[in-house]
């Protein structure tokens, strides 16, 4: 029903933190900042999916209150555990395959810095 929000909430987070490192402007947050430009990808991308799912469902219309769970309290209830339970889930899974990710690519970056045997 609203799976979605979460993700966008995560995403809004990540990219607020996002443009403060890019500011910051030292070669180290700016680093940070492309990785978490990625992230902000995934997480925007899999959100607007999600959402744009919904809106085919007809669960978010475009009149208040937008969320058509929210017309009535035992689908609002059924709503919210779905976003504690699949929206997080979802949030946690995207956030780990993006940690991987950097994790592999960090790995690999200092293979290509540092070839086996000491020279560069």
């Amino acid at each position: 029903m609203a799976c979605f929000v979460v993700p966008a909430g995560e995403a809004i987070i990540t990219t607020v933190a996002e443009k403060i490192l890019e500011k910051n402007g030292s070669d180290k947050t700016k680093e940070l900042s492309s990785k978490l430009k990625v992230l902000n990808g995934m997480l925007w991308g899999g959100s607007a999916l999600l959402a744009f799912e919904h809106v085919w469902h007809g669960e978010v219309v475009p009149f208040f209150p937008f969320l058509t769970a929210m017309n009535d309290p035992a689908d609002t209830a059924e709503m919210l555990a779905e976003m504690s339970t699949v929206g997080v889930t979802m949030a946690l899974v995207v956030t780990a395959v993006w940690a991987v990710g950097v994790g592999i690519s960090s790995v690999i970056k200092r293979n290509i810095k540092a070839p086996e045997g000491g020279q560069a």
